[in-house]
């Protein structure tokens, strides 16, 4: 396991019982903590649907006011 700079070589039982700790102490705020990461989660999920629907728009918009290219070649002398 790659050691931390501040506590070197933790193994698996330290962290264990560090997470353990870290839990009873932060026990009663780690709901609310990991509701507000959920809520802000899904709206930057809206927040990127929502670009990529503008951007969708704006292609099909283009494709659509573009009006096709058909080269045809007159050849008057």
């Amino acid at each position: 396991m790659m050691p931390f700079a501040f506590l070197p070589n933790l193994g698996t039982t330290e962290l264990l019982i560090i997470a353990f700790v870290s839990l009873l102490i932060f026990g009663n705020r780690l709901p609310s903590v990991m509701r507000s990461l959920g809520k802000s989660v899904t709206e930057f999920k809206k927040g990127v649907s929502g670009i990529e629907e503008d951007i969708d728009q704006a292609v099909t918009s283009e494709k659509k006011t573009t009006p096709p290219t058909d080269r045809i070649s007159v050849n008057e002398k």
